[in-house]
């Protein structure tokens, strides 16, 4: 499966550090469906390889195969449900993610 790196290209260094950059930056050549719930979750709110980010989301959802580490209970299931409504919405484009 592709990573996110494959879908939005190379890591281009902000001018500034933060925990969640950290992340991201750190997750950014791993495998979507290698990915932590958490990482999921993130990619999801962030709007970072949307549409894999979303497949992947929906199947762990379905099969309910959680890994344990989202920073909230039902936190990968409500950023997939929020992406989602988002989307159906109009408020994400395909230049979005």
């Amino acid at each position: 499966m592709e990573s996110a790196r494959d879908i939005e290209g190379p890591w281009e260094d902000p001018e500034f550090e933060s925990g969640l950059i950290r992340r991201c930056k750190k997750a950014w050549d791993i495998p979507i469906d290698k990915l932590s719930d958490e990482m999921l979750a993130t990619f999801l709110r962030q709007k970072i390889a949307l549409d894999a980010v979303i497949e992947e989301a929906q199947r762990r959802v379905e099969n309910q195969n959680y890994d344990g580490s989202e920073l909230h209970d039902g936190e990968l299931e409500r950023n997939l449900r929020e992406a989602l409504t988002n989307r159906c919405r109009g408020r994400v484009t395909p230049e979005d993610g």
